[in-house]
């Protein structure tokens, strides 16, 4: 049974199989193509040799990517000890780069990405040329890691599981994005026995995934969540007072990395929005990025013109242009303390009704929300079980490192797993 389910989960095709008479001789027989691979999943599966992952890594230069990568290298040795298995980073990519370890084979060092990716050796990036090293990799252990939230990148998902590769991404293009990707993706992770692991999409490092797929495996009802999914509004609107202005405390987020790559998707509660359908997927709802009821903080005019420039250029500008939005706000924060609120950007799901809801809201001192911190985020889970006080998960979110955290949790429970499935 190890040995047959070891083939299996490699994505290993078996073409023929013949077992002897003594019942303690198995032969199969497998395509050339895959021999190398079937070899390493039975050594694996058997202990005759260290459980390797193959990782690769898109969007390598960014902040996200650079954090994993700061967090790989940190915990290197004690994954091989504590954990028994090691991590093989063969191949990396930017936006426009890549280079991919020849043969599968890992990369030495990864303390220098952007050097690796502007030598000579690397190649443009190509993402059928890169599917082509998943494939080429004999290691039964992929991953990819895709740290782009680039749609070009999510359109590869499902050709990467039918592979049998592992994708674990913080991106919200696949998991918020047109229903059939969403459902081919599904269908390709349950047909292949891989994974598909996005927690780090909602909440950062927040168990706020784990916790929902919990409740509803352990047959709970969920009837409502409710939060706020926003590091970016948890912290304007914590910080803006008489003293800060609504411009200024964008400006921190900004500074304080805690905003989308282009601010306006936080401001707009697009990024909340599409927390909000992963989340309402996960509950069994049919629901799109236009099924949910959203509260944008900008006019059209900022959110329909196009800004030029570096991200720095841009930045700068839309903050020149949202300072048109200080009075109004500082109004909406002096009706809100006036009668003793606070203001904080809210999301909500109403199960029974499939009404998913974005808003900027004045809540009391009885809400979850009232004494939320400027780095954090929260979700409320009110349950058939969970009636007379919600569950609620609740902590810091903001910042690439605990991003990157939560990848590398995701990678850490598919190398247990793996583990796991060898003993």
């Amino acid at each position: 049974a190890s040995f047959m389910s070891a083939l299996a989960k490699a994505n290993v095709n078996i073409r023929v199989i013949a077992q002897g008479s003594s019942e303690r001789q198995v032969a199969v027989v497998v395509e050339a193509s895959q021999a190398s691979r079937a070899l390493r999943a039975a050594h694996m599966a058997f202990t005759l040799s260290t459980t390797m992952v193959s990782v690769a890594i898109l969007g390598g230069t960014g902040k996200l990517g650079s954090a994993l990568i700061r967090q790989l290298n940190a915990q290197k040795d004690d994954m091989a000890k504590d954990l028994n298995f090691g991590v093989c980073v063969n191949a990396i990519a930017s936006s426009t780069k890549m280079f991919a370890g020849r043969g599968g084979q890992c990369l030495v060092s990864l303390n220098d990405v952007e050097e690796l990716l502007a030598s000579d050796e690397a190649e443009d990036l190509d993402l059928d040329l890169l599917t082509e090293s998943f494939d080429a990799d004999v290691n039964p252990h992929r991953v990819v890691i895709d740290c782009t939230n680039n749609e070009d990148v999510a359109e590869y998902y499902e050709k990467w599981m039918s592979a049998g590769v592992n994708v674990i991404t913080p991106g919200k293009c696949a998991s918020a994005g047109p229903l059939d990707r969403y459902r081919a993706i599904q269908a390709s992770q349950r047909s292949n026995s891989v994974e598909w692991q996005y927690e780090s999409s909602v909440g950062s490092a927040l168990p706020v995934l784990t916790t929902l797929r919990d409740l509803i495996q352990t047959g709970d009802e969920v009837q409502l969540l409710r939060g706020c999914l926003s590091s970016t509004m948890a912290y304007v609107f914590k910080t803006l007072d008489e003293d800060t202005t609504f411009s200024d405390a964008v400006r921190a987020t900004i500074d304080l990395e805690f905003a989308e790559n282009d601010i306006r998707e936080d401001l707009s509660g697009m990024d909340a929005a599409k927390k909000t359908v992963i989340l309402a997927r996960e509950l069994g709802l049919d629901v799109s990025v236009d099924d949910v009821e959203v509260e944008s903080l900008l006019p059209e005019d900022i959110m329909n013109k196009e800004y030029t420039g570096s991200r720095e250029e841009v930045h700068a500008a839309i903050l020149e242009d949202i300072k048109a939005l200080d009075g109004p706000m500082l109004e909406r924060y002096r009706t809100a303390t006036a009668e003793d609120k606070s203001l904080r950007y809210k999301f909500a799901i109403d199960v029974p009704s499939g009404k998913c809801k974005c808003s900027l809201e004045n809540v009391d001192n009885t809400d979850t929300l009232y004494r939320l911190r400027e780095n954090e985020n929260l979700v409320a889970f009110e349950t058939k079980r969970y009636t007379t006080s919600p569950l609620i998960v609740k902590g810091a979110a903001a910042g690439p490192d605990l991003s990157a955290s939560g990848m590398f949790a995701d990678l850490l429970r598919l190398g247990r797993a793996f583990v796991g499935s060898q003993s």
